[in-house]
């Protein structure tokens, strides 16, 4: 009979050094975090990159996985996290480009051409305020309100408060287009 090792045992054992129970983790969730990567940030190349850097700096990050939490619910805040991070450091970035004339207003314009060929959800999601997006992301991925909260450290009851006010902004920006 063969034994079945569990997200958690991988996990500990990665941390430690196991290469193989590494591969096995990653085997076991890449798919579901780039698919959260993906409604984090918008794009098939920006949730590329957010998941090599994830699965770059996961070997270091897993020392400090204590098995409270279930890992594909601690590797999500981990990707929430690392999304915020790269917001911040895209805004900074911004901010120094600002004034940079016409190449800068060009960048400006194929990000907006790039944006309209998405997917509607996907942009009208992109759309919505960082805690608003972040929040419909988790639940859109199968996780309770609980288990949302406690990734992004807000109680369950604000979750729900959160995916009211995305589904009103949804809604609205629907009616809105196809008004236009």
């Amino acid at each position: 009979m063969r034994m079945l090792v569990t997200d958690e045992d991988l996990a500990r054992a990665a941390a430690n050094g196991d290469g193989d129970a590494f591969s096995q983790l990653l085997e076991r969730q890449y798919d579901r975090l780039f698919a959260l990567c993906f409604r984090l940030t918008g794009t098939r190349a920006d949730a590329e990159d957010l998941c090599q850097d994830i699965c770059a700096a996961l070997p270091a990050k897993l020392s400090r996985f204590d098995g409270r939490a279930r890992v594909t619910t601690w590797l999500y805040r981990v990707a929430v996290n690392a999304a915020h991070d790269r917001r911040r450091k895209i805004a900074v970035h911004g901010k120094y480009a600002e004034g940079w004339g016409d190449w800068e207003t060009a960048r400006q314009a194929s990000i907006a051409e790039e944006a309209d060929r998405r997917d509607w959800l996907t942009g009208a999601m992109a759309r919505l305020g960082d805690d608003l997006r972040d929040t419909l992301a988790l639940v859109l991925d199968d996780l309770t309100h609980a288990e949302a909260g406690d990734i992004l450290g807000v109680s369950e009851g604000t979750i729900s408060w959160r995916l009211s006010e995305a589904r009103k902004k949804l809604r609205a920006m629907r009616e809105e287009e196809l008004s236009e």
